[in-house]
């Protein structure tokens, strides 16, 4: 993937790492070990997590690290990726305002409580902000996704597709209909719906990133396959299965293998976000 020569500073990155993460109430351990569990191996909503550390005491003091383009090379990649992301949204979405991006190390407070590591990458709505460890990167290579630039970049892009949905109240929607859900499962049906749009709007910023950028960030040859490689990695049936457990649909909560390759797929290939409806399809 082509990113070196892209536009620093649209990210708007706020850099945390080295910091000493705040301080956790009770329940902190508890909570770290509830989203490892939760998003690695059960596929749990990122967003579930932070609520339960906030519900558990989880919640940090406040933070304010350094804002601007970080000088290390990964810091610098998701400024730019984050940047190029805004630049097609703001040329998507009308009224498209940018969430704050936040990378840490360990843990941190946010706005949804204490965000930890081993919860992954996460958006959360209360403050608008992507949080991002970067070990997540490694993690993602250990679950068999791919160590690809463009694998990196569409974890980002798909928290970044949380705030869209934030921002067009999709999200509030879909919290409404899980309340009134008759069964968890069902209410595990809005939430696939929700993460599967999400990836598709990955893809869609894929297909626009050059466009936007005059070239100098942009996809190269084999990128999008390194992409539905982590896509695939990261469904909640092969999660299951590496977790030893039986498949099963009713616990799903960020969609299959094939339903999440499918979705990048779907939004890279037609450039288009109103291909995402996400909830209206078989």
């Amino acid at each position: 993937m082509r990113w070196q020569g892209g536009r620093q500073g649209g990210g708007g990155v706020e850099d945390r790492r080295g910091m000493g993460g705040g301080t956790i109430a009770g329940g902190g351990i508890g909570v770290m070990v509830i989203a490892a569990i939760g998003y690695f191996v059960f596929g749990i909503d990122p967003g579930t997590t932070t609520q339960l550390a906030s519900q558990f005491g989880g919640a940090g003091q406040s933070e304010q690290g350094q804002v601007g383009t970080p000088q290390d090379e990964a810091g610098q990649f998701v400024d730019v990726i984050g940047g190029n992301i805004n630049d097609v949204w703001k040329a998507k979405l009308d009224g498209y305002r940018q969430p704050k991006v936040v990378i840490y190390g360990q843990g941190t407070s946010t706005g949804c409580g204490y965000g930890q590591a081993a919860m992954g990458p996460f958006y959360c709505p209360a403050d608008q902000t992507v949080y991002l460890d970067l070990s997540f990167w490694q993690e993602l290579q250990n679950l068999g996704g791919s160590s690809a630039d463009f694998a990196k970049a569409y974890v980002i892009a798909h928290e970044f597709g949380h705030h869209i949905q934030t921002l067009t109240g999709t999200s509030e929607r879909v919290q409404r209909a899980q309340q009134s859900a008759r069964s968890q499962g069902e209410a595990n049906q809005y939430s696939v719906a929700l993460e599967l749009q999400a990836d598709c709007y990955a893809g869609v910023w894929a297909a626009n990133a050059s466009a936007v950028s005059g070239g100098q960030v942009a996809l190269e040859a084999g990128d999008l396959e390194k992409g539905l490689q982590s896509a695939n990695a990261i469904g909640d049936d092969t999660l299951q299965r590496r977790s030893g457990r039986q498949v099963s649909p009713e616990g799903f909560t960020h969609g299959s293998s094939a339903q999440r390759m499918e979705w990048l797929q779907r939004g890279y290939n037609s450039g288009d976000p109103n291909v995402c409806n996400t909830f209206n399809a078989s």
